[in-house]
């Protein structure tokens, strides 16, 4: 597999502070060639929520450095993939909760990541942020961690009220600010053509489901600068109609 990808953040229009992190590492390798998206949003005020999305981010930059290197190197296995990423899920969440008592405020970041390798993706999920996969449908593979969406599976409000709700803010779980963190975990085939999007919530809150895929399709996105001006062209609209969020989307185009 050969990859495109492009990543863009954007403070938006209110906050004083970008609390979102992005992350995007390609590399060849003996055993083929292998990408790794991930956006976090932090949460806690000014430079707090940036500090836990940038903190969780490096954790992270470096298991693709050193433990991911050497599982390809011997024996790459699912299990093996997700036990790693648990235990860097807790250790972040120990640290950052344990900075955050120290200095007395609360901070946290959601997580979303995305692992592609040999004609398949491996996700984590932690929180609102979100995956999904673009082809012949905009598809999401993520399900938030959150309030409305509880309430929604169980039948307690629909989708129109969630968008009004009071708490639709309101996480179940984030790095950081839960006793205990339990990631999701999504797998599944990877098609050539395949655009794998990763954003903050900010990304999708004005925005709908068919401006994005109009704007980020396999057809219209053909090249890396087409990727990075479609991303911002978003971005741009979600400002325009006064979305309030720090803004931040991830994009893998498999080629």
């Amino acid at each position: 597999m050969e990859f495109l990808a492009t990543a863009h953040s954007d403070i938006g229009i209110k906050k004083k502070t970008n609390q979102d992190s992005v992350l995007i590492q390609i590399a060849k390798t003996d055993v083929g060639n292998i990408a790794f998206a991930m956006v976090c949003d932090g949460m806690g005020g000014l430079a707090k929520g940036e500090l836990a999305s940038a903190t969780v981010i490096k954790a992270f930059a470096n298991w693709f450095q050193t433990d991911l290197k050497k599982m390809l190197e011997t024996d790459f296995q699912e299990n093996r993939l997700y036990d790693q990423w648990r235990d860097i899920i807790s250790q972040q969440n120990q640290s950052i909760t344990n900075y955050g008592n120290n200095n007395r405020f609360n901070l946290g970041t959601t997580v979303v990541g995305v692992l592609l390798y040999n004609d398949r993706y491996y996700c984590i999920n932690v929180g609102d942020s979100r995956m999904y996969v673009i082809n012949e449908q905009l598809n999401q593979i993520t399900k938030d961690q959150s309030y409305i969406q509880r309430e929604i599976d169980a039948g307690r409000m629909t989708e129109e009220q969630a968008k009004t709700d009071p708490q639709r803010n309101v996480l179940l779980q984030c790095v950081g600010a839960s006793s205990i963190v339990v990631p999701d975990f999504f797998s599944g085939t990877v098609r050539r053509n395949d655009i794998f999007m990763l954003c903050s919530d900010g990304f999708r809150h004005v925005i709908s489901r068919e401006e994005i895929y109009q704007y980020l399709n396999p057809a219209v996105l053909s090249n890396e600068d087409q990727m990075k001006a479609n991303s911002v062209y978003l971005t741009n609209l979600d400002k325009y109609r006064l979305e309030t969020d720090n803004i931040s989307v991830a994009l893998i185009k498999v080629c």
